[in-house]
């Protein structure tokens, strides 16, 4: 059977990239710390995607098993060589983390040796001529997170703990392609392996290299408007609602864009990301206008029942120059176009209290040790006389009131 290896067996993982390559005939091992879903997937072998609507329906994922990397090193760097496939979905901030391992999995590919720190030695433990015999000529390695060039970041990593000898016998055998992910997947309530995922999804991988199919894979040659239209519509506006909804007291996603002021502001925010959209890249005016309608119509999902600290967590990310709510509202000011609603939804993501996120615990610490202007120069990378951290602030303090 073809072999896909998945960082990451959370919600992600599990309901979306490696549903599909279930569903494209892939045996699909995921690699994660957390114990309980490992052990799940080793001792059921299968689970349920079940679909955020009225009508009753899911979709059983078969041909799926767990490895626990913190365990197991060895059975990763196996995989590594029969696999196809190597994708992730951990979130871009563990991508350092993973590297290491996939550089030894890499290693032992493309050369018979693993790294060890600094030092190869001869690979002993593994049979490396039977394993890739079972195995694909070519892996190709596809970062799925919500960053512009994850893969190109994972891809820098993993080289830096590659000897010379290996990155010299790359071409031809290992593919690095960036993507852009889209699907909403709230917390799951219960121990269950089972996940609920809303129904739409979209996955857009660039390339032109012709890739072994895989259900619901997007090939296109030009990745940045794919992207781009969707970190700073789909993921901009959930951030949006998101801290808008937690300074009305608002549990939901759903329940917050009840609230016509609310859905106003995340409308406005989203035609100012628009307009530089269209700018940038040459989008049809229109027909982006209904791609914003069409997702907060899917914001509006009530079966999702999608808590807004939830969404809204990790704001210092959120926060970051090329996230969701800085990037597009200084592409905004650099083209020339209006960033008033964008330097808002800034200000709301510094006023994201949430006791129990650590990192909204951070900004705050930041904003009582030197005000706002802090957390915009360290965090956001704006200086203090910028034309967008001064709106920022001055909304800031309005808002505060």
């Amino acid at each position: 059977m073809k072999q896909a290896i998945h960082f990451g067996a959370g919600n992600i993982g599990r309901g979306f990239i490696g549903a599909l390559f279930s569903e494209s005939g892939y045996h699909v091992s995921f690699v994660d710390v957390a114990e309980t879903i490992i052990d799940g997937l080793n001792a059921q072998g299968k689970y349920r995607v079940k679909l955020a609507q009225e009508k009753d329906e899911s979709i059983l994922v078969e041909n799926v098993s767990g490895i626990n990397n913190m365990k197991d090193e060895e059975a990763v760097i196996a995989k590594i060589q029969q696999a196809t496939y190597l994708t992730t979905a951990i979130g871009p901030n563990i991508l350092p983390r993973i590297a290491p391992l996939i550089a030894r999995g890499i290693e032992a590919r493309v050369t018979g040796n693993f790294a060890t720190g600094a030092d190869l030695e001869p690979m002993s433990e593994l049979d490396v001529a039977s394993d890739m015999s079972a195995g694909s000529e070519k892996l190709y390695i596809i970062a799925c997170e919500n960053q512009i060039g994850a893969t190109d970041i994972l891809k820098g990593h993993i080289m830096s703990h590659l000897s010379d000898e290996a990155k010299a016998d790359l071409a031809g055998k290992v593919y690095f392609f960036n993507s852009a992910v889209d699907r909403i997947v709230p917390i799951q309530e219960g121990g269950s392996l089972d996940v609920l995922v809303e129904p739409y999804y979209e996955w857009v991988v660039e390339t032109t290299e012709d890739l072994p199919e895989v259900s619901g894979m997007t090939i296109v040659d030009d990745l940045a408007p794919f992207i781009e239209r969707k970190l700073f519509t789909v993921n901009t506006g959930h951030a949006v609602i998101a801290y808008h909804g937690y300074l009305a007291g608002k549990p939901t996603i759903d329940k917050t864009l009840a609230d016509p002021e609310i859905e106003r502001e995340v409308r406005e925010t989203l035609k100012e990301t628009g307009a530089y959209l269209v700018k940038q890249y040459g989008l049809d005016e229109k027909t982006h206008l209904a791609y914003i309608d069409k997702n907060i119509a899917r914001f509006k999902n009530a079966y999702l029942n999608d808590g807004v600290t939830r969404v809204g967590r990790a704001p210092i990310r959120k926060l970051g120059p090329e996230d969701r709510l800085v990037r597009p509202a200084v592409q905004a000011q650099k083209a020339g176009l209006s960033y008033s609603h964008l330097a808002k939804a800034i200000a709301a993501a510094m006023l994201f209290d949430y006791a129990e996120d650590e990192e909204a615990v951070k900004i705050q610490e930041l904003i009582a040790q030197s005000g706002p202007e802090l957390v915009l120069k360290e965090v956001s990378g704006l200086e203090a006389d910028s034309e967008l951290a001064q709106e920022v602030v001055r909304q800031y303090r309005a808002m505060k009131k």
